[in-house]
This record gives structure tokens, C-alpha cells and sequence, in this order.
């Protein structure tokens, strides 16, 4: 089992938390800037107050959920409710999946639907730190509820931009050399991404010994097609802050922020991954005088719709403290693959490091999860609801919906299915279908137990902007039903230019 010295832990998590509010205040001023600059140091006055900051004020939110349902009970479902009622920025990303989720469409619908313009953004990966420091030394675990949080509202590249950081993250916590970290975080996202291709691009660039600004004018030209504020480039962006930078925390946080484009978010990932792998100890005072101790919220804001209100931490160092105790509940009440915190050395066992970079749990289990798939937590199972793209539908035109079940409480269950279609509508083969649900049937997208069943729908006419399309759902030897509502949002009632 891994060990980890709770003392040189603390550090190290005090450590990520100073750095992202250090590289959230450098890199703040700079915010969507296409040019280079030349940032050395802070460029406002603080008086011991960073400058606030969604990167950092999000993962309240998760601290609070953790803390509440506990990491065990956390799923993107879950996360999706606290991010819709207590997350009241309303900006791009944001504010697309609270109205997804509003209409019904849960992630990872939430995520991938009406959001052409940032699904690959900025908004998940930034957020990633509070999984690694739950998870440290544990990347698949951290990989895990990083895609849990990012799926709320992204897809395809905007999950693997957080996979990689939380991965990367976790690493840092037994790695002492940024190049070997980096490595952690491309092996857990698919070789032909987009931000693979940007961070090895920034790697090659190191490598070779380019120039820094030519090297960050080869990721601009890379990334030029997705446009600005995408995740590709700016993670290309953080890794050379990170490479270039050389082990200096200083350096590191400056060059990610003279990049230009998302500076709050490159400076901060950065800020965050050399906190970690130095400890909070090792960050020159000159860095964290300045911005002192304190944490300054916009997203989580104290008022009558947000319970959060006085109860989110308002110190790093309380932030640290809630953070250590959730990651050791977790240690103490999981069987599972978990580190143990120790007052002694901090032991890796042998081989430790080799197997977690090796590792193909996140390509198998969580890669290969459909983007356009929808889970019902019922008592015996969890039912699937996927779609082969978003469910937009119009009268007249065929939907086909794939019912699935996973999480099953038997090793053979037989559940019925049956749609509840209005007048004009029509389902084929019939609106009724049974699926067996065997434990020796493996699902690749889910790890877990399957059994797919299809009915091919024909809407009919329908008001309004979604229409709820009920369905209900009987386990064999029971005639207790379980009525779900699937969400079908009509052809062009969404607006899909959020700039």
C-alpha cells in the first residue's frame, strides 16, 4: 500500500492551493490577451487579497458536496445537482449546461448537447486540483471524478483536458521531475487528442531546445483552427510554462501567463501542479506575501439561493485542512485502492509508479463512456438511456434510443420496458421490450454488467421546446413499475450561439 508522510501531504496540498491562487492573481490581468506579454510579478496591489477566481471557486462546490454525501456517493449526477443550484456564474460553458440541465438533460447530455461553441473549452480542466489532492498518487481515481465534474458541461477534448490535469496533479504528489508528470497525464487521454497532440508539441519543443516564443507560436498555429479559449492550446500553454520554467515556481507561473488567451487558467494549472510537487514550504515568500492567506469568491456567492453561503472556506489553509480530512475519510472507509497517511516516511512500493502509468483502467472505463448517454439510479440497477447524438427531435422523423443496465444487484435479472406514447406517436419494433441482464456480459463502455435493448421512436406532434417521454421500467417477479422521464428537445429550439 502507498504511505504517504501526513506532514510532507499538508505541505504539498497547502502547496497546490497557494499556487493556484498565486497563478489565478498573476495571470487574472492578462485574461484573453492574443499577443505575448511580459509578465514577471503581480501587476495590481493586493493588500493580502487574490484576486477572485472560477478556477478556484468551483471546487468549493466539490469540497461541499464530498463533505456532504461523501466521495463514495459522488457521481456526475450528483455534482450536477450542487453545480446547478450553488454555481451562479452564468458565463459560456456555464451557463449552457445549468440550461441543459434545467430542461432535464443530465450529464453527460449536459455537456455535449447545444454546446458546439465550449464543449472543448477552459471551464472543466481548471478545476481539477481538488480531485488530486482526494486522490493523491491514485491518477485512475483522480481521472475518474475528474470525468465526473467535466462531463457536466463538456465533451470529447474538454474531458480529456481535465483528465490530464487531475492526472498530472495526482502524479505530482510521488514525482519530483515535471517531465515525468506530464508523461502521467498524456498516458490517460487518447493518443490522437487534440490536447496530446498540443502537450507533446510543447515536449518536442523543449526537447529541441526552441525558443520559448517560437515554441508558444507553434502551439498558437497547432490550436488555430478551435479557435480562442479552447483547451488544447492553453494546456499546450501550461506545459510549457511548466517545462520552460524548469523547476522555478516563479518562472513557470510567468511563462504560462505570457502566453497569452485563458492566463488565469494556464498560470493557475501551472501554479497548482509546482505548488504540489514542491510543498508549500518551498514557494518563495515573495510569492505568497502578496496574496496572503485569504480566498476570494464570484461564482459561490453568500444569498438566499445558495445554502453554501458562510460555510465555504475562506482560507487556504482551512481549504487544506477539509481537504486532508475528506481524502482521509475516503482512505479509511474504502477496501478499495486507497493511500494510507502516516506519521512516518512516506513509502512507494515497489513497482507503484510503473504500474499507475501503465495503467488502462481510465481508456477502458471511462474514455470509451458515450457522450450522448443518460443514468436513472432505481433500487435493484442503474438504467441507461443513450442516443446516438443529441436527442433533437421533429414530428415525423425516427429517434432510436438504446435502453441498457449496469450496477445490477443480481447476477440475472430480467426488466421490462415499456413506453408510455402519446397519440401520433410510434415506437418499432413495438413500444414494449425485455432485456436479461447477465453478470457474464461485460460492458466496455461501463465495466460493469450489460444487457441493450433499442426501440427506434416516431415523434409526433408535441408544444413547447421538450417533450418528457415516459417509460416504465418492471424487474421480473416484482409488478411494482419504475416510471422515468427521458428528455427530447425539439429540432431548433435551442440557441446555439452563446458568444
Amino acid at each position: 500500500m502507498l504511505k504517504l508522510n501526513l506532514n510532507t501531504y499538508r505541505d504539498k496540498v497547502l502547496g497546490c492551493w497557494m499556487g493556484k491562487n498565486i497563478g489565478g492573481t498573476l495571470g487574472g490581468p492578462f485574461e484573453g490577451k492574443r499577443e505575448m506579454n511580459n509578465a514577471t510579478f503581480y501587476v495590481q496591489k493586493m493588500d493580502g487579497k487574490p484576486l477572485p477566481n472560477d478556477d478556484l471557486d468551483l471546487q468549493l462546490l466539490w469540497l461541499r458536496a464530498a463533505e456532504e454525501k461523501g466521495l463514495l456517493r459522488l457521481n456526475e449526477r450528483v455534482l450536477a445537482e450542487y453545480w446547478s443550484y450553488e454555481n451562479i456564474g452564468p458565463w459560456n460553458e456555464y451557463g449552457v449546461s445549468k440550461c441543459n440541465i434545467a430542461r432535464g438533460f443530465m450529464p453527460p447530455l449536459s455537456g455535449s448537447c447545444n454546446n458546439d461553441i465550449w464543449k472543448w473549452s477552459n471551464g472543466a480542466w481548471i478545476r481539477s486540483e481538488i480531485w488530486a489532492c482526494f486522490f493523491p498518487g491514485m491518477p485512475d481515481l483522480a481521472c475518474k471524478y475528474a470525468y465526473y465534474d467535466s462531463c457536466i458541461d463538456h465533451c470529447g477534448e474538454g474531458i480529456y483536458a481535465e483528465m490530464f490535469t487531475a492526472s498530472m496533479e495526482s502524479a505530482a504528489f510521488l514525482l519530483d521531475d515535471v517531465r515525468s508528470v506530464i508523461e502521467f497525464g498524456v498516458a490517460r487521454i487518447p493518443e490522437d487528442s487534440r490536447v496530446a497532440r498540443a502537450v507533446r508539441l510543447a515536449c518536442d519543443c523543449y526537447d529541441k531546445h526552441v525558443p520559448f516564443a517560437e515554441a508558444r507560436e507553434k502551439i498558437v498555429q497547432d490550436s488555430a483552427d478551435l479557435g480562442w479559449f479552447q483547451a488544447p492550446g492553453n494546456l499546450g500553454f501550461t506545459t510549457l510554462g511548466l517545462l520552460y520554467g524548469e523547476g522555478d515556481f516563479g518562472k513557470a507561473v510567468c511563462l504560462a501567463a505570457n502566453c497569452g488567451d485563458d492566463t488565469d487558467c494556464t498560470a493557475g494549472t501551472a501554479g497548482a501542479v509546482m505548488g504540489i510537487m514542491l510543498g508549500c514550504s518551498s514557494i518563495p515568500e515573495k510569492w505568497t506575501k502578496p496574496i496572503g492567506d485569504s480566498i476570494q469568491t464570484c461564482c459561490i456567492l453568500p444569498n438566499a439561493n445558495c445554502h453554501l453561503g458562510g460555510d465555504i472556506p475562506h482560507t487556504v489553509t482551512e481549504l487544506t485542512e477539509r481537504t486532508i480530512r475528506q481524502a482521509k475519510l475516503y482512505s479509511m472507509s474504502t477496501i478499495a485502492e486507497a493511500v494510507q497517511f502516516t506519521d512516518g516516511p512516506t513509502e512507494i512500493p515497489e513497482g507503484y509508479v510503473e504500474k499507475q502509468k501503465s495503467s488502462d483502467f481510465v481508456r477502458k472505463e471511462i474514455i470509451s463512456r458515450p457522450p450522448y448517454r443518460m443514468g436513472y439510479d432505481l433500487p435493484f440497477g442503474v438504467v441507461f438511456v443513450r442516443f446516438d447524438q443529441c436527442p433533437e427531435v421533429e414530428p415525423g422523423k425516427p429517434i432510436t434510443m438504446y435502453f441498457s443496465m449496469s450496477y445490477s444487484f443480481f447476477i440475472e435479472t430480467m426488466v421490462s420496458i415499456k413506453l408510455e406514447l402519446p397519440d401520433g406517436w410510434k415506437a418499432s419494433p413495438s413500444d414494449e421490450c425485455c432485456m436479461v441482464n447477465k453478470a457474464c456480459l461485460s460492458d466496455p463502455a461501463t465495466g460493469s454488467r450489460k444487457a441493450e435493448c433499442a426501440f427506434t421512436v416516431i415523434p409526433g406532434e408535441f408544444s413547447g421546446a421538450m417533450f418528457y417521454l415516459k417509460a416504465t421500467i418492471t424487474l421480473r417477479g416484482r409488478t411494482l413499475p419504475y416510471t422515468i422521464s427521458i428528455p427530447l428537445q425539439k429540432k431548433g429550439s435551442a440557441v446555439l450561439d452563446y458568444k
